[in-house]
């Protein structure tokens, strides 16, 4: 295996914006959005932040929102912003929409994107994506994660899942632009937005009637699917399966966050353990 110095590294583009007014996440802090609200005693952003830092595979950080008063009054976030190591761009009114400025502003490939409330993210979670993702020819990688993973490692939790052939599969919140020609996605991304916690809309959307009928069969793969996209967009996309359950967790509701302040404590506490 190559060294670090010599793999593929990436730059990372973090999504830091609430999504609409009176989120139930800022409401726990006094921070006054979602992404600088503690759990387990630390900002989610910092907490991303520091799994972007610690990887071996990103360079430079692009923080898309919150506002930059609050950002301002963040010391973590100016310290690396002081270092050359992080920067900022004002968030649009969606998620895709400033996905799509950000990488239109963009000089250099690849580049990786997140967001500010995947609070268990770890470097090495962002490594194997990465380290994968770079071994595919395409344009485009997502994460997924097998929910039956998820289940077994927090059972009861509710995730949204695709139910393709070999899954069912949660999305992970982590997704490779390895080429200019990948921006694609991030435009066809906004017209997809309001269907994303429907799959059925999603598949019927992007793959058309007879896919869609395989999909409500249960006869749909993976690979057929991202095929079919492929093809509709004129582009590559791939898939990393994810052996992490920890990648498919973010942080969209009261239940979430106090799913992930347990689980943070939890490893906390077993790290900090004294050995018997």
């Amino acid at each position: 295996m190559k060294n670090p110095s010599e793999r593929r590294r990436f730059d990372a583009i973090v999504l830091g914006a609430d999504r609409h007014g009176n989120d139930p996440i800022a409401a726990l802090g006094a921070a006054g959005c979602k992404a600088l609200t503690p759990i387990a005693g630390v900002p989610m952003l910092h907490r991303v932040l520091g799994a972007l830092t610690d990887s071996a595979l990103v360079d430079q950080i692009t923080l898309v929102g919150p506002s930059s008063a609050l950002l301002e009054k963040d010391a973590h976030f100016r310290s690396l912003v002081s270092t050359g190591r992080a920067g900022f761009l004002p968030p649009l009114a969606t998620p895709a929409a400033s996905v799509s400025r950000a990488l239109a502003r963009r000089t250099r490939w690849p580049v990786l994107v997140t967001t500010a409330d995947h609070a268990l993210l770890r470097a090495d979670i962002v490594d194997y994506f990465l380290t994968q993702s770079a071994r595919l020819d395409c344009d485009v990688t997502v994460a997924v994660t097998p929910l039956a993973a998820v289940l077994e490692r927090f059972p009861g939790t509710a995730r949204t899942a695709i139910r393709l052939k070999g899954g069912p599969y949660c999305g992970s919140n982590l997704f490779a632009f390895l080429t200019p020609e990948g921006a694609k996605v991030a435009q066809y991304w906004k017209g997809m937005e309001q269907a994303r916690k429907h799959p059925r809309q999603v598949v019927a959307r992007a793959l058309g009637t007879w896919a869609t009928a395989r999909y409500l069969l249960g006869q749909l793969s993976l690979d057929h699917a991202l095929a079919q996209l492929s093809k509709a967009l004129g582009i590559r996309i791939g898939a990393v399966v994810m052996p992490f359950p920890e990648a498919a967790v973010d942080v969209d509701s009261t239940n979430d966050f106090a799913l992930v302040e347990r689980t943070l404590r939890e490893m906390a506490e077993n790290h900090t353990a004294p050995a018997t």
